[in-house]
């Protein structure tokens, strides 16, 4: 996404009231991109005290937190952040395939926009590289999403 054609829609942050959730899996990496949000909702002028972080264990519990967090605190849109790094077993797909099945499901339900920033990798090092200020920052494009969906 271009920053330059995100600013020409001329977005004003400033009343709006976005929830990031957050898996506590692959911690590191997800605080990374969490910063990364966080810093682009704040360029965009959304105030701090409008940018509720949410934790969840991991990538599956995702979908119910957002559910949750529309019903409870009415958000402009949610951003769902984390990682998911494929290993030996079958696991990688099924937690891949119900998170986004279940994100989208809940975003078309309720008439909130969910921006996913949860990033499917095949290895660690992909997974840093895209996570990263230095790499292709998905938080921040995550962020930038959100924002323009506001905007619809």
């Amino acid at each position: 996404m271009d920053k330059n054609n995100t600013k020409r829609l001329r977005i004003d942050g400033k009343k709006l009231k976005i929830a990031i959730v957050l898996p506590y899996f692959n911690e590191k990496l997800g605080m990374e991109m969490l910063k990364n949000a966080k810093k682009e909702l704040l360029e965009y002028g959304v105030k701090d005290k409008n940018i509720r972080v949410v934790r969840v264990a991991g990538a599956l519990e995702i979908p119910f937190a957002c559910k949750k967090i529309i019903q409870k605190y009415k958000p402009d849109a949610i951003i769902a952040l984390g990682i998911i790094i494929k290993g030996e077993t079958d696991h990688y797909d099924v937690v891949k395939n119900f998170t986004y099945k279940g994100i989208m499901k809940v975003q078309l339900g309720n008439g909130i926009p969910i921006a996913f920033g949860v990033l499917t990798c095949q290895t660690l090092k992909q997974a840093k590289k895209r996570a990263s200020a230095k790499g292709l920052n998905k938080g921040a494009e995550a962020a930038k999403a959100a924002l323009i969906q506001t905007t619809i």
